[in-house]
């Protein structure tokens, strides 16, 4: 045999091949064989476990559609909660409108009130109240949403009427402080509706009062003023002559214009003309109408309190014995009858039936003529 060969035996025959080709070939059988074996072994496991592997597939796609299905709810959760969180403060706005709203309509109430009770000083006669406060009105803010505009407009309507009220106040308790200290001068004390009360002016801390008390305060001085105005409207104090009121004669001793020695007058002369209105100096109840000696033609007025006034040398009475006069009211014309050297008012001011000096209260009604 040649190099490289080999014998095989088959049985019984002897096989001689060349050993670099054969083997090979049969490697190369082999390999191919083997293949073939593990793909078929393959296939049968893919076939074998295929229910298993789709059930992990869909495991898988299951967990995947429930963790997007999960996040989508939560979403969702989220999106109602900032729905809720939206119309709660939706709600709250529109409770805020609504009680801004009903202070507003509080607030406007609150002016009117004002503008009456400013009203009503002017016809008792308060001259100091500021006109500011008189025109007060009430302003109308927008009702938009803007809470925090309407809120601050309704504030400064809350200010407005507080200082309003405050001026009012002022203007009451000044005025009746007027009238009783000049009414005091001339020995008159009034009693009050309201109780006095007094002491240094503080300011006031905290809070301070409200608008309710303040128009409380208000109240009670428009009561105060009244009571004190009352009075002045039954003090004889204005002047009894229509004109200029000129006096030709003072109350006191003086020389008696008939037996020219020393006399006493017990009343004030004002010149005027036959025929001059003469007016009552107060209100009260006529007492005495008609003759009375040196005195002529004379009225007597009962005032209240023990005062009375005379009003004398009259040429015509225009009242009767208990008529009711007011101040300023004409209860005859001047003249010169009885003991008169010529035409002229004699008037005269009587506290409890003694004559006291008219030129105080004279002076006091003209210090209070914007009360009169």
């Amino acid at each position: 045999m040649q190099a490289g060969d080999q014998s095989i035996t088959l049985g019984r025959q002897q096989v001689r091949v060349r050993s670099g080709r054969r083997i090979g070939a049969y490697i190369l059988y082999m390999g191919i064989v083997t293949v073939l074996l593990v793909s078929n072994a393959l296939t049968a496991l893919v076939l074998y476990f295929t229910p298993e592997i789709s059930a992990l597939m869909r495991d898988d796609n299951s967990a995947l559609l429930a963790a997007y299905e999960q996040r989508i709810t939560e979403l969702r959760l989220e999106v109602d909660r900032l729905h809720s969180r939206q119309y709660a403060q939706m709600g709250d706005m529109n409770l805020q409108m609504h009680e801004l709203v009903q202070q507003q309509e509080v607030l406007s109430e609150q002016h009117e009130y004002v503008r009456a009770l400013t009203q009503m000083a002017r016809e008792m006669g308060i001259a100091q109240v500021p006109a500011a406060t008189a025109d007060v009105t009430a302003p109308t803010p927008p009702l938009s949403g803007d809470t925090a505009a309407l809120a601050e407009s309704l504030i400064a309507m809350q200010e407005d009427t507080r200082m309003a009220l405050v001026s009012l106040s002022d203007a009451a308790t000044l005025s009746a402080n007027d009238i009783l200290t000049q009414l005091r001068s001339v020995g008159i004390e009034p009693e009050l509706a309201a109780e006095g009360v007094g002491g240094p002016f503080i300011p006031a801390q905290g809070e301070g009062l409200s608008i309710i008390d303040e128009a409380n305060a208000v109240a009670d001085a428009l009561a105060r003023y009244q009571s004190a105005r009352h009075a002045l409207l039954k003090a004889p104090v204005q002047t009894p002559i229509s004109g200029t009121g000129t006096v030709t004669s003072n109350f006191g001793n003086r020389t008696d214009p008939f037996l020219k020695r020393a006399a006493f007058h017990a009343g004030i002369d004002f010149r005027a003309s036959t025929g001059t209105p003469v007016l009552a100096a107060a209100s009260g109840t006529v007492k005495f109408a008609g003759g009375n000696g040196g005195y002529g033609n004379m009225v007597e007025i009962d005032h209240g309190n023990g005062y009375a006034t005379r009003y004398a040398h009259l040429s015509q009475i225009a009242v009767a014995i208990g008529q009711t006069v007011t101040g300023g009211q004409r209860i005859g014309l001047a003249g010169s009858t009885g003991r008169s050297t010529g035409p002229h008012l004699h008037f005269e001011v009587r506290r409890s039936g003694s004559a006291i000096d008219p030129t105080r209260f004279i002076a006091a009604g003209r210090a209070l003529a914007a009360y009169l």
